[in-house]
């Protein structure tokens, strides 16, 4: 094995072992706590009482809390002898996941249907005609404007949340898989009609398969638009949910909650990615980025 230089850093052929890349990806995160404790005890020695950083000890009481606690807005009051169990069910962090879970799993089916458009527009001149223009301009619309629109038509209940995410998302998801499908050379739509296959085998068979890896890999870069939107129409309007619980805490200066809600956020969506990467892996060995 050649010895390291230093030059070896701005050199494109050289390649850091295995045990060097692992040590390398976890730096900054090793940076990050450091510097997060170093400035926490020092917040600290001037304010024992100081909650904008908190310390460990406060760090384990806001997540005892939400995970093992309810709301204060919730009628549950545990038993004394409630198993931790019973408690993490009715935890405020449960509560709040599901509830914005299942906001962003509705959102993300109703993303479907406009891929599905985007095929067609890409693909057929008469859709092309009559929906690439207005959606371009729509996709202008910051959507975020259309907030008190929303309410006013859907209510403040769950609709005008949903609403704002597909609209923020969908039209850009609408003109990135437009791309991708009018990317596919012509030559194979070309070679598929002449093996007698009919406009939807072309379209679904031959040209939605190859652009699906990409597709997946388009949805895995909207995801967090997605929870921006969502965390957006909680902030504004709810009664539950992740952003919700951040918004109130934020009031009492609840740093020892606003944080472990903000890394199980990043979790979440880590893990969404992560499992998206895996299955487009699975599904479309053959693809490559």
């Amino acid at each position: 094995m050649a010895a390291f230089s230093p030059f070896d850093i701005v050199d494109i052929q050289a390649r850091p072992n295995r045990l060097v890349a692992q040590a390398l990806s976890c730096l900054l995160f090793l940076i990050c706590i450091g510097l997060y404790m170093q400035t926490s005890i020092n917040r600290h020695k001037e304010n024992p009482e100081d909650r904008v950083t908190p310390n460990a000890t406060q760090l384990a009481n806001g997540i005892h809390a939400s995970v093992f606690e309810p709301a204060e807005e919730d009628d549950y009051i545990p038993a004394d002898d409630a198993s931790k169990w019973e408690r993490f069910k009715h935890s405020m962090i449960v509560k709040d996941t599901v509830s914005s879970g299942r906001r962003f799993l509705i959102s993300l089916a109703l993303l479907i249907p406009a891929v599905v458009l985007a095929l067609h527009i890409g693909l057929f001149p008469w859709f092309g005609a009559g929906f690439l223009r207005f959606v371009l301009f729509f996709d202008k619309i910051v959507a975020l404007s259309l907030l008190p629109i929303l309410f006013i038509v859907f209510g403040i209940d769950e609709w005008s949340k949903i609403a704002l995410i597909v609209i923020g998302v969908a039209p850009t998801m609408i003109l990135d898989v437009t791309q991708m499908v009018k990317a596919v050379p012509q030559e194979q739509i070309v070679k598929a009609f002449t093996l007698d296959a009919n406009n939807f085998d072309v379209a679904y068979r031959v040209v939605f398969r190859q652009v699906l890896p990409q597709v997946i890999n388009s949805l895995r870069l909207n995801l967090k638009p997605m929870m921006l939107f969502l965390f957006a129409g909680e902030m504004i309007a709810a009664s539950d949910g992740l952003a919700y619980r951040i918004a109130i805490m934020r009031r009492h200066m609840g740093m020892d909650v606003i944080l472990p809600y903000v890394l199980w956020v990043a979790f979440l969506l880590f893990a969404i990615d992560l499992s998206l990467r895996l299955l487009n892996r699975r599904m479309h060995p053959w693809f490559q980025a």
